[in-house]
C-alpha cells in the first residue's frame, strides 16, 4: 500500500463547485507532479481555490499526498491541506515557453473519441484535448439560481472531509460561496476516421465562474456580451485547449475542468 509522500505539483485546474447534478463532483483541483504524473487532489477548501487565495493555476505547490483509497482512478490523490507550501508561478513570457514544457507532458489528444477509448483501456481520467475548431458557447439558466438546502449540505460535507476546520467556519465559507446561476458549454469540432464530429462539454473552470461575476458586476444584465467576447472571440483566437476530467461515479461523463490558451503560433 502506498504511503503518504511529499510531492511538488504544478496546479493546472481549479473548478467552480457544482453539486447540483448527481454525476458532478463538488469541486476538483488537478495538476502535474514534478516527475510528470497527473494528479487529481481532494479535498481542497474553497478558500484555497478562489482567485487571490492561497494558490493559483500555474503555481507550484509542495504538499503531502497519498493515493485515494476509495477512488480507483490512477490520478486521484488525497491531499493534506495543512502541509501545502506555495512556490513559484510559471509566467506567460516567451510565448508560454515555461508552461509549454509541462503542457507537453500531459496526455494529449486531438479527438474526444480517443480520450474515451484510452479511458476504457487504461483508466485515464485527466487529459488534454485540442479541438480542431471552436463552434461557440452555449449558455443555459441553471435549474436553481441559488444553492438548494441539499446542495449546501453537499458543499459542507465536502469541506468537512479534511477535518481541519470547525463546522461553524465551514458553514460560513459555504454561505459566502455564490452559485453561478448559469451553465456554460463549449461546442467544438474534432476529426475522426469517419470525418468531423461535433460535441459539447460543460465548462467548470473556476476562471469562467469568476469571469461571470466580473462581467455581471461591470455590465449588470448586459453581462453576456463581454462574457462571450472573452470565451468565444478572445480565447477562440488563441491555441485553445481543454483539460478534461471525468467523474468518479460515471466515468464516461467528461467536463472541461480547465481552459488552457497559449498564443497561437503563426507560421511566417
Amino acid at each position: 500500500m502506498e504511503k503518504i509522500r511529499k510531492e511538488r505539483i504544478l496546479i493546472l485546474a481549479k473548478t467552480y463547485p457544482s453539486p447540483s447534478a448527481q454525476y458532478v463532483e463538488t469541486s476538483c483541483v488537478a495538476g502535474i507532479s514534478q516527475d510528470g504524473a497527473m494528479r487529481r487532489l481532494f479535498p481542497v477548501p474553497f478558500r484555497m481555490i478562489e482567485d487571490g487565495q492561497q494558490f493559483r493555476k500555474w503555481q507550484w505547490i509542495d504538499v503531502r499526498v497519498e493515493k485515494a483509497p476509495k477512488d480507483h482512478r490512477p490520478e486521484s490523490h488525497k491531499i493534506y491541506v495543512d502541509t501545502i507550501n506555495c512556490g513559484d508561478v510559471i509566467d506567460t513570457k516567451k510565448a508560454w515557453s515555461g508552461r509549454w514544457e509541462w503542457l507537453e507532458k500531459i496526455p494529449a489528444f486531438d479527438s474526444y473519441d480517443a480520450i474515451e477509448a484510452t479511458r476504457r483501456a487504461d483508466g485515464l481520467s485527466l487529459a488534454l484535448l485540442r479541438p480542431k475548431r471552436l463552434i461557440g458557447l452555449d449558455i443555459f439558466k441553471a435549474r436553481n439560481p441559488d444553492w438548494t438546502d441539499e446542495e449546501r449540505e453537499k458543499l459542507l460535507q465536502e469541506q468537512m472531509q479534511g477535518n481541519l476546520f470547525d463546522e461553524v467556519e465551514e458553514r460560513r465559507q459555504v454561505k459566502q460561496l455564490r452559485k453561478v446561476p448559469f451553465d456554460f458549454h463549449y461546442r467544438y469540432v474534432y476529426d475522426t476516421p469517419e470525418g468531423e464530429k461535433e460535441r459539447r462539454h460543460k465548462i467548470v473552470d473556476w476562471e469562467a465562474g469568476a469571469l461571470f461575476w466580473k462581467c455581471r458586476e461591470s455590465h449588470g444584465t448586459d453581462w453576456e456580451k463581454p462574457f462571450r467576447a472573452k470565451l468565444e472571440e478572445d480565447l477562440g483566437a488563441k491555441d485553445l485547449m481543454f483539460l478534461m476530467g471525468n467523474q468518479h461515479r460515471f466515468q464516461d461523463q467528461w467536463l472541461i475542468i480547465s481552459l488552457v490558451y497559449p498564443p497561437r503560433a503563426f507560421l511566417i
